[in-house]
């Protein structure tokens, strides 16, 4: 009977250490407004007081060296999925790595560059390249796309021009307000948040919190942005969510495949190949890039699904995304030598990456309302084996069973 009650009294104490009905478990890394920036730090099930259901964690580090200097990062390890995020560029994703399988690619770039180290302005506009190597960087917030000039009103009211810099600034401003939160209840959702604002006076009042999640062991991860206005008036923004594949996704004979109504070449050199659009060749010395611009057909629930998977059709990966506020899609086809960057962006977007100029013509540059805001949201699936592969280039087939119509050459006003 004594060893009853034992049992007994434990197994409450143990149900009161992990209360399913306790609010999350949150800890701040980074604020401004508490002038706090952790240096280092480590949560685990132990941490967030929740079960162990898989030996997760997640570490936040400080880069040094070289333009890397003072740069966060923050890892998501899910018990198999490892996510690195960075704080300090953005919150964009660094890199997806499940077992042989890695989101990403290789670039020129080799650092994780601090913005300090970043001039937008080089090269004619294309100085966002100097930093470029993530897997995931978001383009925008006040203007994405192309470089070149733009009209808008200055600090009397006058019409002036300015010029834009290459997919705008969003990816090299640091995050303001970083935090963790594990969920108390299941599945013991592990989830990054930050806070990072485009802001200037006589300018846009632009916030944009961005949330990554996973759950324990799972092969998916999430990314859900709300960009809200701040401003008195209205305000133009685009996005455009660059992802990018290099191997082993990426290779000879792999082959893009997503629901799209409508395939358009972005200009006359990605028209020549329009027929092959969806096909991936080995790294070829000198290639140019090629740029096609899609028209998605979402699902019963608006969401797009595109994939791209490797030759033997064994590897893969799927992306779906909400069509009501990314109703386009950018094909980026890159398959340079390897030493220049051989690499695929998919990438689900407000617009496409003309200049801001051009894309408003095409009235595919939206506005936000004085204190309103607008949710993107994006899902990634790792698909590990062929048939997993199979299952998903059904589904995608299943929502467009006609070929797409493929544009002979580019349709944007000039």
């Amino acid at each position: 009977m004594k060893f009853n009650q034992f049992l007994l009294t434990s197994m409450m104490a143990s149900a009161a250490l992990f209360d399913l009905s306790a609010e999350p478990y949150r800890r701040t890394l980074t604020s401004v407004d508490q002038g706090l920036n952790e240096v280092s730090a480590t949560i685990t099930p132990q941490t967030a007081q929740v079960p162990a259901t898989a030996p997760w964690s997640i570490t936040k580090t400080r880069l040094h060296g070289g333009k890397q200097e003072g740069v966060d990062l923050i890892t998501i390890n899910n018990g198999r999925l490892q996510l690195s995020i960075i704080p300090t560029r953005g919150m964009s994703l660094f890199r997806v790595q499940l077992g042989e399988i890695k989101l990403g690619w290789e670039s020129s770039v080799k650092e994780i560059v601090h913005p300090q180290f970043m001039n937008l302005s080089s090269r004619g506009g294309l100085g966002w390249l100097e930093g470029f190597n993530e897997f995931m960087v978001r383009c925008g917030v006040e203007y994405a796309g192309h470089p070149g000039k733009d009209k808008f009103i200055n600090n009397v009211g006058e019409e002036a021009e300015m010029d834009i810099t290459l997919h705008g600034k969003i990816g090299n401003i640091p995050a303001s307000e970083v935090e963790v939160i594990v969920d108390r209840t299941p599945p013991y959702t592990l989830r990054v948040r930050g806070r990072v604002d485009e802001r200037m006076f006589y300018g846009p009042k632009l916030e944009l919190w961005t949330e990554i999640a996973t759950e324990p062991s799972s092969n998916e991860f999430q990314i859900r942005d709300t960009l809200r206005n701040h401003g008195a008036y209205d305000q133009e923004y685009q996005v455009i969510y660059h992802a990018n594949y290099g191997p082993p996704l990426l290779e000879a004979g792999s082959k893009f495949v997503g629901a799209v109504s409508r395939v358009t070449p972005f200009n006359a050199h990605a028209a020549k190949s329009t027929a092959q659009y969806s096909d991936y060749s080995g790294p070829v010395l000198g290639f140019v890039e090629q740029v096609y611009c899609l028209y998605p057909v979402p699902d019963a629930q608006g969401r797009g699904h595109v994939m791209l998977h490797n030759a033997r059709s064994d590897r893969g990966i799927a992306m779906s995304f909400d069509t009501a506020t990314l109703p386009f899609f950018t094909l980026w086809k890159n398959t340079n030598a390897r030493e220049e960057g051989y690499v695929t962006g998919l990438e689900p977007g407000t617009g496409f990456p003309y200049n801001r100029r051009r894309e408003r013509l095409a009235g595919r540059v939206p506005k936000l309302p004085p204190g309103q805001s607008r949710t993107f949201s994006l899902g990634f699936k790792i698909l590990e084996d062929a048939t997993a592969v199979t299952e998903a280039s059904a589904r995608i087939r299943k929502l467009q069973p006609n070929p797409p119509q493929l544009d002979s050459g580019p349709t944007t006003p000039e």
